[in-house]
């Protein structure tokens, strides 16, 4: 079905099809504009297109390079067109002129990578954002490429693509006019809403990269039904204060995100502007029963710990295989993470791995199946989860399934926070049949010096600020490994703390403290 639309689109009929009389002008103009990254608008200019760890240099755009989908649709989707506005001058503006008329002469009929709905709608968001400095010449390229973004919006792609195309549908109707068919993309809009947000208002996909990018596009979609004089829906509102809380959620005291499910740290600032325009206010919840996210804060300290079964079917392509892992801050210095995530391969593969999560690992086999297609096949169900607080005390347990089928094994664990944020303890069980070896990982921020201490009996933290942590164990061998994050840019070398085990024919217990030095037990 999909080859068969493919081929239809892309014949004569089609493009004749799409060929209406443009209007003069556009409806709507976006005052409020997403800033760019002067920096890379330098790189541009300078010939080198880089974009998530890939790097082509041409004199001209290199429409046609053989890269990742996802350099492709940065480079298609014209986002960089903030990075060379950033940058003021003529000869920004020039080439953001003739490089945008080089793209309409060579793709003014459709292909079905660079006119796929996601990559459409950035891209008429991109120009609609710097319509007065791009000149009058694009409404007709701008008017075929939304009617035929009419057509897919909300039928093509999965998870945060999907919401995007419809994101995109909203701002191109409220751009060209039309009550009518402003009304048929909210009603797109609000379907997708329904869809991809749990009630708690996490982002199906359960990953904070995905929550910011979901967040992006129903703020947009306001800003563009405003600036068109439209009424916005009371469902758009209350999914933006939603989702706006669920990004709070997912940030540790630096700004940045936790590192689940394909989220790397993220930019700061971003998130800042992002949650600022989307006016979400109140704080950060604690739990996240639906997302299946738990949020432990006390006295500095954040634990942020995955309690939730992997995404379902359609929001899967970058889901990691984590069950019970968690990450560690205090204040703005992190201390244990998660290794990140990556677009390129092989550490795309290699990050999404049970083993780049700080949590346990049987057999060193991944806790849910990645197949070759990037979907999950055999994963956790039927997660459980369960928070008591007492105090300022905090005791968060959960257990997921997801080694019974190969293993005959059940993974349990909890994590305990005081009421003072320095004592943060977790206690990880394995039930079930003997016989199997296990390790439990905690990954360490690469600003983290680990020593260990003499005997093996413990190893002591120390932070850039001077802080130092002490971690403890019983029940399984401690030792210190070699590790990779990539957080924050490419992937670079950091520590773990390693506890190996095997499980007995009573189970496995593994008991283990992070305590910060001096503090009393």
């Amino acid at each position: 079905m999909a080859t068969a639309r493919a081929l239809f689109y892309g014949s004569a009929l089609y493009h004749l099809a799409l060929s209406w009389p443009a209007p003069e002008t556009l409806a709507l103009h976006l005052k409020a504009r997403w800033p760019g990254v002067a920096a890379r608008g330098e790189d541009m200019l300078a010939g080198r297109f880089a974009f998530a760890g890939e790097t082509v240099e041409s004199a001209l755009p290199p429409w046609d390079a053989p890269r990742s989908d996802a350099w492709r649709a940065w480079l298609h989707g014209f986002s960089w067109l903030a990075d060379l506005a950033s940058l003021g001058g003529e000869p920004a503006a020039r080439a953001a002129r003739e490089w945008t008329d080089d793209w309409v002469r060579r793709y003014t009929v459709y292909d079905q990578f660079t006119w796929r709905a996601d990559v459409l709608s950035d891209r008429l968001f991109a120009w609609l954002e710097q319509f007065e400095r791009m000149g009058g010449g694009l409404v007709a390229s701008f008017a075929r490429q939304a009617r035929h973004l009419a057509r897919v919006a909300g039928r093509e792609g999965e998870g945060v693509a999907r919401l995007n195309g419809v994101r995109g549908l909203v701002t191109v109707q409220a751009a060209l006019g039309g009550k009518r068919r402003v009304a048929d993309a909210l009603q797109r809009l609000e379907h997708e809403i329904a869809v991809q947000f749990w009630p708690d208002g996490g982002h199906r996909a359960r990953s904070p990269k995905a929550q910011l990018a979901a967040l992006r596009c129903l703020v947009d979609a306001r800003a563009s039904l405003q600036a068109a004089g439209e009424s916005v829906p009371d469902a758009l509102l209350r999914a933006i204060e939603r989702v706006g809380l669920m990004v709070r959620f997912f940030r540790h005291g630096d700004g940045g995100f936790a590192l689940f499910n394909g989220a790397d740290e993220g930019d700061a600032a971003l998130i800042d502007l992002v949650l600022a325009r989307a006016d979400a206010r109140g704080r950060a919840p604690l739990t996240a029963p639906d997302t299946g996210f738990e949020r432990l804060q006390a006295g500095g300290t954040v634990a942020l710990f995955d309690c939730g079964e992997p995404a379902a079917p359609g929001f899967d392509r970058d889901a990691h295989a984590g069950a019970l892992s968690f990450e560690m801050s205090h204040g703005a210095e992190r201390i244990i993470v998660n290794c990140g995530a990556s677009a390129a391969e092989p550490w795309r593969a290699a990050l999404r791995a049970t083993a780049a999560h700080s949590t346990a690992i049987v057999a060193d086999t991944n806790s849910a199946e990645i197949r070759a297609d990037g979907t999950l096949g055999q994963a956790p169900r039927g997660a459980k989860q369960k928070r008591v607080e007492h105090e300022g005390d905090l005791l968060v347990a959960a257990t997921h399934d997801g080694y019974r089928a190969n293993f005959g094994l059940t993974h349990a664990r909890q994590l305990f926070l005081a009421a003072d944020g320095d004592d943060l303890r977790g206690e990880d069980m394995l039930t079930g049949t003997a016989g199997s070896g296990f390790a439990i990982r905690f990954h360490l921020h690469p600003a983290v010096d680990p020593a260990l201490q003499p005997g093996a009996s413990a190893v002591s933290l120390k932070l850039p600020s001077g802080a130092r942590w002490r971690f403890a164990a019983e029940g399984a061998v401690l030792s210190l490994g070699e590790s990779i994050y990539a957080g924050s840019g490419a992937p670079v070398r950091t520590q773990q703390i390693l506890l190996d085990g095997h499980v007995g024919t009573h189970g496995a217990r593994v008991r283990w403290a992070l305590k910060r030095e001096g503090k009393a037990a």
